[in-house]
């Protein structure tokens, strides 16, 4: 049973264009597509990036997409740009991608309106189901974070459980398209090695080295 539930696409009328693309191509709409439309924009997005990986022209895809884009639902539900990073990091944490833990341990301190405490709190991220310095609506979602960057994926239906004490659908949706977007980076950068850029290798030499962080293969020959 799914976590999510698709959404009802036939009460909204904004969703059809990017439907009846999905049912042109494949026969049908399929449910993944219907959860992400929580998130309005979300399918077309997702849309468009699938369509020019698959060897599509990305100016046909956006001019075809001109007119029809949704507005952005319930943008007061948008989650903090903190929270979003701290995902981030923990799925890069979990899937051991040094370079895009780099990167999000530092956005995450930048995101911050208290950088100076971030460092305790990323160096206790393992620890989060007991550390002080996380909330409760924190620690359900760094939970999903961590078990969804393992390989096999080790999330389950207690982690939604718990994320639906504090958080609507829409706002699920939006944790587990951080997660998924930062599988594909995960992948991406560690196959390819990409070398680290400096400020972020810094941040993560002062930073996430305790916590057994190194450059690795993202250093510059």
């Amino acid at each position: 049973m799914a976590h999510i539930s698709p959404l009802d696409t036939d009460s909204h009328p904004e969703l059809q264009p990017i439907l009846a693309g999905a049912a042109a191509a494949m026969g049908f709409v399929p449910n993944s597509t219907r959860t992400m439309a929580h998130m309005r924009q979300l399918p077309f997005v997702f849309s468009a990036l699938f369509g020019t990986i698959m060897g599509g022209d990305a100016k046909a895809i956006f001019a075809g997409l001109q007119g029809v884009l949704p507005e952005q639902n319930a943008a007061e539900e948008n989650l903090p740009a903190e929270l979003l990073q701290l995902i981030a990091y923990c799925v890069s944490l979990s899937a051991g991608c040094r370079y895009c833990q780099a990167h999000t341990g530092h956005n995450t301190e930048r995101a911050s309106a208290a950088p100076a405490q971030q460092a305790e709190r990323l160096a206790q991220v393992l620890n989060y189901e007991t550390a002080e310095c996380f909330t409760a609506a924190e620690r359900a979602a760094i939970g999903l974070a961590l078990a969804a960057g393992q390989v096999p994926n080790a999330s389950d239906v207690e982690h939604f459980m718990a994320l639906r004490e504090h958080y609507s659908e829409r706002q699920q949706v939006q944790i587990v398209a951080v997660i998924s977007l930062f599988g594909f980076l995960n992948r991406w950068n560690d196959t390819l090695a990409t070398t680290l850029e400096q400020t972020p290798t810094d941040f993560a030499q002062e930073h996430l080295r305790g916590g057994g962080w190194q450059l690795s293969k993202h250093a510059a020959e």
